[in-house]
């Protein structure tokens, strides 16, 4: 066994605060923040509330700083001014943000831009928020959040601080923009925990230590938690999460959390959300180059992304059931290895037989989605995995991929996608390479190959029964290349505000249950 490592304590969230007073009204306030509009055809840019009584306060014409610097208002553009007041003794710096076309992405991309010019400031006070359209307020919340996000495992403690206050000047705290200021702080919490769970090294990061985090977020949250550990794995015949698992010194588990609204009977629809929890991936037998290797830490996204929704769901007012499940383990390499020929047997019957060891995750969630069918017949099944770099190859960085057996859930996830930030493209269950998966001696091959994306997924239909089903393959954007806006470099945690926004709906699941089981 790994003699065991400690995490150091992380850097936290900004605080946010509404204030229906203009930045310069606000005591004790570092740094003001003011949007900045371009202009109207060749026209000049245009500052944002709150800027001109600021510019006669400071005696500097603030419009004439922004032509200096050539500003033209685009989203993320920020010009700085460092400044110093009489008045205003704690005021440093006044920062000029760029808005752009001023769509909920442009101020959630603000929001981020901002954010990351304060570092290791003690406040500032913006009018982002003042001038964002109706219910768009959160997304300045959430872009300055995860554009805040750090971590660290340094000896003399992080790097950076996000700054400590976030005030939403000229916004007044009525009872909807507390509303919204929460759902907001929900979903960009969520995103922050996905994001710290799925960037933990390894060394620390295994199945128990997850199942641990899960019993935390459980007991925080309210939720019903259990865990199954290797005995009670293989006497429930979860042979795809044990085969995974068996190489590694830390045994696989497999994490339940359970959500029940208040007040809900058993008429309530029922959504079982199923992540992939594999917390290193070394490739197995048929080992992974080096440079595959170093993003693996994070190929537990999916299910760091649906420990995360589970926390918040009450905070989101989801009105519908909610059953997490994460099957976790470590694709290591031992004497105990699974082996290139080997047959798998999963929960319930159905047989894989193992033709690539990297083709790990569908087969720890092959037994998580065939438990959810058989053993809690739900209305909706969504599962979430870093599964294919085909799909890397397909989208890119920056856009998630999904496929689904229904057209109305498609509809609901890309319309979550879209609204959240977290964008996603459908793409097709194409029969036509079923073939693919055929294997002569079990039900199907576990490295069908082709369109790899896509064969993961018809794979994975089989798992499914007759129940509504979305497969949410973010290998895509599992990792960010570089600082953009509110993605920070390395892992992402993408999907958690998607599934939030969705299931924080009014009627998540309407129209889809028709014919459901719940």
């Amino acid at each position: 066994m790994r003699p065991a490592a400690a995490l150091p304590t992380q850097v936290s969230p900004p605080e946010f605060a509404l204030s229906a007073h203009a930045p310069h009204e606000i005591g004790g306030v570092e740094c003001w923040a003011f949007p900045v509009l371009p202009g109207d055809g060749d026209g000049p840019v245009q500052l944002g509330p709150g800027a001109e009584q600021a510019a006669e306060l400071l005696g500097r014409d603030l419009l004439d700083i922004l032509e200096s610097a050539r500003a033209t208002g685009r989203v993320g553009e920020v010009t700085t001014l460092p400044v110093a007041h009489d008045d205003h003794p704690d005021l440093r710096l006044v920062l000029l943000v760029g808005v752009g076309a001023q769509t909920a992405t442009d101020f959630r991309r603000a929001g981020a831009s901002l954010a990351r010019a304060v570092k290791d400031r003690s406040s500032v006070a913006t009018t982002l928020a003042a001038i964002a359209p109706e219910g768009v307020l959160g997304a300045v919340v959430v872009g300055a959040m995860l554009g805040s996000f750090g971590f660290h495992w340094r000896g003399d403690g992080p790097a950076e601080q996000p700054v400590r206050q976030v005030v939403l000047a000229g916004v007044p705290g009525s009872d909807d923009r507390r509303v919204e200021l929460d759902r907001a702080l929900a979903l960009g919490g969520a995103g922050w925990r996905a994001r710290t769970l799925a960037t933990v090294p390894s060394n620390l990061k295994n199945p128990p230590w997850l199942a641990e985090q899960a019993r935390v977020l459980a007991d925080e949250a309210g939720l019903r938690v259990t865990v199954w550990d290797e005995e009670r794995l293989a006497a429930e015949g979860f042979g795809g999460i044990l085969a995974v698992g068996a190489a590694s010194d830390t045994p696989p588990r497999l994490i339940r959390l359970d959500y029940r609204p208040e007040s809900a009977g058993d008429d309530v629809p029922h959504v079982v959300l199923v992540g992939k929890g594999i917390t290193f991936d070394t490739g197995g037998l048929d080992i992974k180059p080096a440079q595959g290797m170093t993003t693996m830490k994070r190929d537990m996204t999916g299910g760091a992304v649906v420990l995360a929704t589970m926390a918040a769901l009450a905070d989101v007012g989801c009105p519908v059931r909610v059953t997490g499940l994460v099957p976790a383990a470590e694709n290591a390499i031992s004497g105990r290895a699974m082996r290139p020929g080997d047959v798998v047997v999963h929960h319930g019957g159905r047989t894989s037989e193992v033709n690539n060891t990297d083709a790990e995750g569908r087969l720890v969630l092959a037994d998580a989605m065939a438990y959810a069918v058989s053993e809690l017949a739900p209305d909706v099944l969504v599962d979430v995995a870093t599964l294919t770099g085909a799909m890397k190859v397909a989208l890119g960085q920056q856009t998630g991929g999904f496929f689904a057996n229904d057209e109305a859930l498609a509809t609901a996830i890309s319309a979550a996608g879209e609204e959240s930030g977290e964008r996603v493209w459908r793409m097709p269950l194409v029969a036509d390479y079923e073939e693919k998966l055929a294997s002569k001696v079990a039900d199907a091959d576990n490295a069908a190959g082709g369109a790899g994306a896509i064969t993961a997924a018809l794979f994975l239909q089989h798992f499914t029964g007759d129940v509504r089903w979305a497969h949410l393959d973010v290998a895509s954007v599992g990792d960010a290349p570089e600082e953009r806006f509110e993605w920070t470099t390395g892992p992402t945690g993408f999907g958690a505000r998607l599934l939030l926004t969705w299931l924080g709906g009014d009627d998540p699941v309407g129209g889809l249950t028709a014919t459901g089981r719940g």
